[in-house]
C-alpha cells in the first residue's frame, strides 16, 4: 500500500470526476502536463512556455505531479546540476483527456471571440 492510499483511506468522492481534478485540477496542472505531451522539459523550459507562472507556483505544481506518479523528475549527475520532467507511463494515460480539453477550448474560444488567433498566443500547443 502506498502512502498516499494510505493516508487516504477514508477518503469519499462523490463522483470519479473529483479523484481526477485532484490530480489535474487547477490553473497550471494541465498546461504543465500539455507542454510535457510534446517531450521532456527542464524547469526554465517550462518556466519560459508559462511566462504567468511563478518559480513558487511551477515547483509546487511539478511536485505534486510526481508525488501523484503522473509526471518523471529525472536527474542528471553533472555540473552544473541538471533536472529535466517527462510525462510517467501513468501519466501518458491523461494524453487523450488534455487533447480533449484543448479541443473544447478551441471551440469555446471560437464562439466567444470568434477566431482563436484574437486570443490564443503563438506556441506549438496551438498548431
Amino acid at each position: 500500500m502506498n502512502v498516499k492510499k494510505a493516508e487516504t483511506i477514508n477518503k469519499k468522492y462523490n463522483i470519479s470526476v473529483e479523484a481526477t481534478l485532484e490530480v489535474i485540477g487547477g490553473k497550471w496542472k494541465c498546461v504543465i502536463l500539455c507542454h510535457l505531451t510534446h517531450g521532456k522539459k527542464r524547469t526554465s523550459e517550462l518556466k519560459r512556455l508559462m511566462p504567468n507562472i511563478t518559480q513558487k507556483m511551477l515547483t509546487q505544481q511539478l511536485r505534486e505531479l510526481e508525488e501523484d506518479g503522473v509526471i518523471n523528475r529525472i536527474i542528471y549527475q553533472q555540473i552544473p546540476p541538471k533536472v529535466e520532467y517527462e510525462l510517467s507511463e501513468y501519466g501518458k494515460s491523461l494524453e487523450s483527456i488534455l487533447d480533449s480539453l484543448c479541443n473544447w477550448g478551441k471551440t469555446h474560444i471560437t464562439r466567444i471571440y470568434g477566431d482563436e488567433k484574437l486570443v490564443l498566443e503563438d506556441s506549438i500547443l496551438n498548431k
